[in-house]
């Protein structure tokens, strides 16, 4: 019940924020002056309770000695129309008789209370002062319903002020209102003017501090879908420049087993075609890693780099012991610390698995690779160094852009793995050095995190 009313309030608001500020500061207006009225109605009628009160004390001490002690009647026969019954003064005998009243008709009932109290006469409330001399009883009283017109008078004039300034008020609330607003609808044109490739930041100059929040996580989405465009745009560049020599080749393969002229033929040309499959197959595959890890954002969950590592290294496997090599997890004094890092354990297993590939591919046979994986200073620290022919000083930096290859004759590969490598270590906030291995004389990548 409650969350159907409060669905309900909702659909009765507008969706207009300069309607709903407008509406809220006007009903906060017309509730302040209401509850001002309220104040100023109950102020004032306390104020005539206390001065009508005092007059009517005044009153009947004006009139203590001002009757004989032995007068008898009424007061002097006036017109009734001009005759008060809102003020009415009354004298008594101890005896009981009332020997003046102020109206002929207005008499109100002797009561036996001295001091204040209020009466039921005459269809109305009256306020009676009671006074008591040695010889006689002083009755004063007023009708309330007078009072109450002085309060109400007295208040409309207090209220007089607020209503006229009302109008002014309104007016000064849609200007304040209108000229915070100002920088939304700044911000607003500006995006309705852009073109659709148009993902430049969006200028959060004076805005209120409500607004600049959702500006600057804007500014940030522009920024992340530019980043993705971008790397589609390099997929697409890439894929088309990278995939024309593959194809090309795997379409002459396809010819020369056409014109294979006897089983041996054929076979070599099957197996020169299935080689030439397996190498697009492998480049489609890492643009399609590369595409991916430039272009998205890695969750942020504490991952164990030592048990990553130990993953990658059963991937390779098959591929190490094909060549002969010795590749191995190089455990140091600390090896039973977990070495935890936050990011994807998949992303970072596959920079392992790329750095532990390249290092097999341009290695001799019967070569050796380690990885190890430790913390210095604080920073968890994966490293992959071999025994092959390493890389010269003057192309490190290089061999770390797309397509780029520094390696052996024969070596099969694309020149992505240490681009895919850099894309995920630069999306988990690591860098990626490459030097030279001071045990086995090959190439040492260093992924330093943090």
């Amino acid at each position: 019940m409650t969350n159907k009313l409060t669905e309900a309030l909702r659909g009765l608001l507008p969706r207009s924020l300069r309607m709903r500020l407008l509406v809220f500061l006007l009903a906060a207006i017309v509730l302040a002056g209401a509850v001002q009225g309220a104040l100023a109605y109950r102020g004032a009628l306390d104020e005539a309770d206390a001065l009508f009160d005092y007059h009517m004390q005044q009153t009947a001490l004006a009139l203590r000695s001002g009757l004989p002690v032995d007068a008898q009647g009424l007061g002097p026969g006036l017109d009734p129309e001009d005759e008060n019954h809102e003020f009415i003064v009354q004298v008594w005998t101890n005896e009981g008789l009332r020997i003046f009243e102020s109206a002929v008709g207005a008499a109100l009932p002797q009561i036996a209370v001295l001091g204040f109290a209020n009466v039921q006469a005459r269809g109305g409330t009256y306020r009676v002062f009671s006074m008591q001399t040695r010889s006689q009883v002083i009755q004063v009283a007023q009708n309330m319903a007078a009072r109450r017109d002085m309060a109400r008078s007295l208040a409309l004039r207090t209220l007089a002020p607020l209503a006229i300034m009302a109008p002014l008020l309104v007016l000064a609330v849609w200007w304040g209102v209108s000229r915070s607003l100002a920088p939304v609808e700044r911000v607003r044109r500006q995006l309705a003017q852009r073109q659709a490739d148009d993902l430049s930041p969006v200028s959060d100059a004076q805005l209120p501090d409500e607004v600049q929040p959702l500006v600057s996580e804007l500014n940030l989405l522009f920024e992340r879908v530019q980043r993705a465009f971008d790397a589609q745009e390099h997929f697409v560049a890439d894929a088309a420049h990278e995939l024309r020599s593959p194809l090309a080749a795997l379409r002459l393969q396809l010819q020369g087993l056409q014109r294979a002229a006897d089983d041996t033929a054929r076979a070599a040309a099957i197996e020169r075609l299935s080689a030439g499959i397996d190498r697009a197959t492998r480049l489609v595959e890492q643009l399609l890693t590369l595409a991916r890890q430039e272009a998205s954002t890695p969750t942020t969950e504490p991952v164990d780099l030592r048990a990553v590592a130990q993953l990658a290294l059963a991937d390779v496997a098959p591929a190490a012991q094909a060549r002969s090599m010795d590749v191995g997890l190089l455990d140091s004094d600390a090896a039973t610390v977990p070495v935890t890092v936050r990011g994807n354990a998949e992303a970072l297993r596959m920079l392992a698995r790329n750095l532990l590939d390249n290092a097999i591919k341009y290695t001799p046979p019967g070569g050796q690779v380690d990885l190890q994986v430790r913390r210095e200073d604080g920073r968890a620290v994966l490293t992959v160094e071999d025994s092959g022919p390493g890389i010269a000083p003057e192309h490190r930096e290089r061999v770390m852009q797309r397509f780029v290859r520094e390696t052996s004759e024969g070596a099969p590969g694309s020149g992505l793995g240490l681009a895919i490598v850099q894309a995920i270590a630069h999306a988990h906030g690591a860098t990626v050095v490459l030097g030279t291995s001071p045990r086995l004389g090959g190439l040492l990548v260093t992924v330093r995190f943090g």
